[in-house]
């Protein structure tokens, strides 16, 4: 094991650290806690272009990850690592754990600087803590960015201090003692235990120290396949999620909704009747809809769907997927002037889409006259007890949000709606409460991706590629969350001049792999009557997908082969590499069936890149094939992903992160989506909206992690998105010799009929076991 030597007086080399040293702090406390101090990175004097609008290529000098990571240096240090007499080791994470596993890869990190085994580290979720300023958001493939340094560089001082510790208990220089498994031995074979140590190297003040973080050739941990450290408790129903915790007095709530978007209540007409119902509680109109608390929530449906309603209008009355078209179309921006050589162009309609989380929205609150507390999956937690203080009238110390792991969230836990509206509830109702949505709620008033149109073109001489345009636009997407305060916070040091919050989100989240001559992408949005979210991946599954389409077009037209045109298109070699994998391991331009066909495509973000790879079937016997009240269509059957994010902490994570991505490629271009009429989506269960299902799934699926090309992590939550997207649109195109323009390509075969809206919770279906395949 490597030996480290640890200092308790400060550096005399002062801040100008090496690339492996670091400052930290051992802080005040009865048993050992350390901490990370990280110098702010400086701010960006990258030129603002003249024309005020950022270059296309403005992620090459920062893009939203590095954006989100300089706003969470400066309180870096407010994150701890403890150490504890039993000899495990516990860390806050500042951070959602949703079922992305970053609970487990922080683990990892704490495991491999301090030599301790992983199942001694315990990983909680922090408790909202507005001093983290903007150090608590979890979004944007950022948090082992974010949290890479921090948290190792507190491991290491804490290590560093159990060694100095450990010298004195065995009568030893610390170059003399090493580590291994939690057990710190000298060279006379004594040993001690961390957990022994735990007190002994406490401090009774804050001091300030140096450490040495382990060098890469060394790790053990970090790099290394590991399941998950909440596995077992998942499949065994031990998982504690927001529904799962027994708060006194915390009874069962639900909200009773209009029948479109985002009206209000007029009256209700028969109130006392339903507070009589058996198990109901209370009844409570707020500004959702109309509250019922029950002692069960089977009561809570009954008691919601015997409510009787007059609706005010919502803020989408009328709307259609039609009319939302039509309001895109009017609010696109020009295009420029045509070009003087050949060029392809087209347009390319995504409609609405839900994340799709398997939890629905819920969250326990306990408003009382001087305080409250609050439960529920939180990626903006900071955000969420502010507003929720504001809306009681108390200060902010008076309000405790507790962040709970949440199953799922795909950008919906971004947004506190349910935490809110369990306030309001118990605020009026002066009780605990424990809401719940139904999944018809989360459906048809939750949040949803933005409908949106993205027009490419590309202009051309022969196989040479001079300008690339697009104009994407779309609903408006609400930024409400937290990402909008950073970029107030953080504008000075931006390169996009005075862009707003959306603009700026979609320039610093776009990255341009090829070579394209001179390149212009701008976003416009329109409508904010929608309730919408940053779904996984936001805008970029959209925009590459309909960049790749016309990349395909161009390779086309121009009579080359689809995989080399984008190989000699290409800037970068880690992007070539991931391209080059694909192509290698998925066999490209091998002979097919007619009907089928191959489809390739590419994405880049945040210091990261993927490829993926895919075979479709498009031929009648597939497509038509029976599901009941199912949209079948076209059916992947091998996809091969290839991934570099530079450093992998946890392969098995990323490999299980790329197959989520691949499925919500796979939906988005085949089967997922909204129906809009009257102002109101029609989807209203799992039934009636499309994810990927077995039927869709590839029963030939491979992900491949690349060697480390950098020494340092980059985003992975959601790179593998819209390359899959892309890929899949490729391969339909090519196998039906039509380019797709409207997805999902299946949007407009409504399969199932529509529950009614009126009651807002449809029947619980009776014939389950009828259906079971």
């Amino acid at each position: 094991m490597e030996r480290r030597r640890h200092r308790t007086e400060p550096p005399a080399d002062g801040p100008g650290l090496g690339r492996r040293r670091f400052l930290g702090y051992v802080l005040a406390a009865p048993t050992l806690v350390t901490a990370a101090e990280l110098v702010p990175a400086p701010p960006s004097d990258a030129a603002v272009p003249p024309t005020g609008l950022p270059s296309a290529d403005i992620t090459e000098l920062a893009d939203l990850n590095d954006v989100m990571t300089a706003a969470a240096l400066p309180t870096s240090g407010l994150i701890t690592v403890q150490v504890h007499p039993d000899g495990t080791v516990s860390f806050a994470l500042p951070r959602a754990e949703v079922g992305q596993g970053i609970t487990t890869s922080t683990a990892m990190l704490i495991a491999e600087e301090m030599d301790i085994p992983l199942e001694r580290v315990r990983v909680a979720l922090a408790d909202a803590r507005p001093e983290l300023l903007f150090n608590q958001l979890t979004g944007a493939s950022n948090t082992t960015i974010a949290t890479y340094a921090p948290v190792r560089v507190a491991a290491a001082v804490a290590r560093g201090r159990l060694l100095w510790a450990a010298a004195i208990e065995l009568g030893a220089a610390v170059t003399e003692l090493t580590v291994k498994a939690g057990v710190i031995t000298g060279p006379a074979g004594r040993s001690v235990t961390i957990g022994a140590l735990a007190e002994k190297a406490a401090s009774p003040r804050t001091q300030q120290v140096t450490a040495e973080l382990k060098p890469a050739d060394q790790f053990s941990v970090i790099g290394t396949p590991r399941g998950r450290i909440d596995a077992l408790d998942a499949v065994t129903g031990r998982k504690k999620f927001a529904m799962d915790l027994a708060v006194p007095g915390a009874a069962p709530a639900m909200v009773c909704r209009p029948p479109t978007l985002n009206g209000t209540v007029g009256s209700v007409a028969n109130a006392d009747d339903v507070r009589a119902m058996p198990g109901v509680t209370d009844i409570a109109v707020i500004p959702t809809g109309v509250a019922v608390r029950a002692r069960t929530f089977g009561q809570c449906i009954d008691a919601v769907r015997a409510l009787r309603v007059s609706w005010r209008p919502g803020t989408a009355e009328g709307k259609s997927d039609v009319t939302v078209r039509e309001e895109l179309r009017a609010a696109e921006l020009p295009m420029g002037l045509p070009p003087l050589t050949p060029s392809v162009e087209a347009t390319f309609t995504f409609h609405f889409r839900g994340n799709s989380a398997l939890e629905t929205n819920c969250a326990i609150a306990d408003v009382r006259p001087d305080r409250a507390e609050i439960w529920s999956s939180l990626k903006a937690p900071i955000v969420a007890k502010e507003m929720i203080a504001a809306k009681l009238g108390l200060p902010l110390d008076a309000v405790t949000v507790h962040v709970t792991e949440g199953g799922g969230s795909f950008g919906r836990k971004l947004f506190f709606d349910a935490a809110l509206e369990a306030v309001e509830i118990s605020q009026a109702m002066g009780k605990p409460v424990k809401l719940m949505w139904h999944r018809a709620d989360d459906a048809r008033q939750g949040r949803v991706h933005p409908m949106a149109t993205s027009r490419v073109r590309i202009a051309h001489l022969g196989g040479t590629v001079l300008g690339y345009t697009q104009r994407h636009t779309s609903v408006a997407t609400d930024l409400s969350h937290g990402f909008g305060e950073i970029f107030t916070a953080l504008a000075a040091r931006l390169p996009v001049a005075d862009l707003g919050f959306s603009e700026t989100f979609f320039q610093l989240s776009q990255s341009m792999p090829y070579d394209v001559g001179v390149s212009s992408r701008l976003l416009n949005e329109t409508d904010k009557g929608f309730n919408t979210g940053s779904m996984r991946n936001v805008y970029s599954p959209d925009v590459t997908c309909a960049r790749e389409l016309m990349i395909d077009r161009l390779a086309s037209k121009t009579g080359k082969d689809a995989y080399r045109f984008r190989r000699d298109l290409i800037r970068d070699e880690r992007t070539a590499a991931v391209l080059d994998k694909v192509a290698e391991a998925g066999d490209w331009g091998r002979p097919m069936p007619d009907g089928t066909a191959q489809g390739i495509a590419l994405h880049s973000e945040y210091h990261s890149t993927s490829a993926v790879l895919v075979e479709i079937d498009c031929r009648p016997e597939t497509v038509n094939r029976p599901v009941r009240d199912g949209v079948t269509g076209p059916r992947v059957t091998k996809a091969v992903l290839a991934v570099d994010v530079g450093l992998t902490v946890n392969p098995r994570g990323l490999e299980a992160q790329m197959t989520g991505c691949l499925m919500d490629g796979i939906a988005q271009t085949l089967t997922s989506s909204l129906h809009l009429r009257d102002g109101c989506f029609l989807e209203a269960s799992w039934d009636n909206y499309f994810y990927t299902r077995q039927w869709n799934t590839p029963p030939e699926l491979r992900i491949i992690v690349m060697p480390a090309t950098t020494g340092k992590p980059g985003g992975a939550g959601e790179l593998g998105v819209a390359a899959s997207m892309a890929a899949v649109a490729c391969a339909y195109g090519r196998a039906t010799g039509t380019m797709p323009t409207t997805f999902p390509v299946n949007h407009g075969t409504l399969s199932f009929e529509p529950k009614p809206t009126v009651p807002p919770v449809p029947q619980s279906p009776t014939d389950g076991l009828d259906h079971a395949y």
